[in-house]
């Protein structure tokens, strides 16, 4: 026993030389997700302004610029309607928020959800909208500040490029993450909320933000670098190298601080 510890210094430093490798490796992989692979994911574009040329059609057949849309905090929704993987709880984490904000839709703020299938139909949009109005209480109110639309590719790609939104194209289907954008009156990009499901507060905070032309880094970072998208699955996973990685690096340099600053003991004769 006295022999390992003896040895415990050299075993300290090999893991602070191999701990910070393990953790820009990991938190490279994030960068790689938004930079070197951006096909799929989300690159915020934070303080710019959407471009004008969006055309969409929206509940009443009529053809109306995104811009023009745009005349109090709104959020952004990207979903293509026949998705069989995370639009629909996605959605769903919306309309639950929507019913348990004290926000009130249509007023204080509006959704727009925008189909980027250019194949889709509007009676597939209207019928969508009306499965998610069954799944809130407060369904007339929601119905006015929830609006679904769909597009030509010429607009979705301009759209989904002025807010980072990657997504790629598998057979008849799509891969993409799951995220909103929240719109400030003027039609400046201030924040991004990722995941299926939005904390009340903090949607209410970004809306808030949005209406004063506030931006704001996205809140849940900590749980981007734990969690990694998986394109395959459609979902989000434990990304364990990451995490074991950072609690090498922090045990360690617990450790080497105690070295340095633990009380020597006095030789006596």
């Amino acid at each position: 026993m006295t022999k390992v510890f003896r040895q415990f210094p050299n075993l300290l430093l090999v893991l602070l030389a191999i701990a910070p490798a393990i953790v820009v490796r990991g938190q490279s992989s994030i960068v790689d997700d938004l930079t070197t692979s951006p096909e799929i994911g989300v690159i915020e574009h934070l303080d710019e302004y959407l471009p004008d040329g969006i055309r969409l059609v929206g509940e009443d057949s009529v053809s109306v610029q995104l811009t023009d849309l745009i005349d109090k905090p709104t959020v952004l929704n990207f979903v293509y309607y026949r998705c069989p993987g995370i639009c629909s709880p996605l959605m769903e984490g919306l309309a639950e928020v929507m019913d348990k904000s004290d926000l009130k839709p249509g007023i204080d703020y509006q959704v727009l959800t925008i189909s980027f299938d250019p194949s889709e139909t509007l009676d597939l949009a209207l019928r969508k909208k009306s499965n998610y109005l069954n799944l809130v209480n407060r369904k007339e109110e929601i119905a006015k500040g929830w609006k679904f639309f769909i597009s030509d590719s010429a607009s979705i790609a301009t759209a989904t490029n002025a807010v980072g939104f990657k997504y790629k194209k598998i057979g008849n289907d799509f891969q993409h993450a799951a995220s909103v954008m929240i719109i400030s009156p003027d039609g400046k990009i201030t924040r991004y909320l990722n995941g299926l499901y939005f904390l009340p507060f903090e949607f209410k905070m970004a809306i808030i933000e949005a209406s004063k032309g506030q931006s704001g880094p996205t809140i849940n970072k900590i749980i981007q670098f734990c969690y990694s998208y998986d394109p395959v699955g459609q979902t989000y996973v434990l990304n364990v190298t990451k995490i074991t990685g950072t609690l090498i690096l922090f045990v360690a340099m617990l450790f080497f601080l105690y070295l340095i600053f633990k009380p020597k003991r006095k030789i006596t004769n």
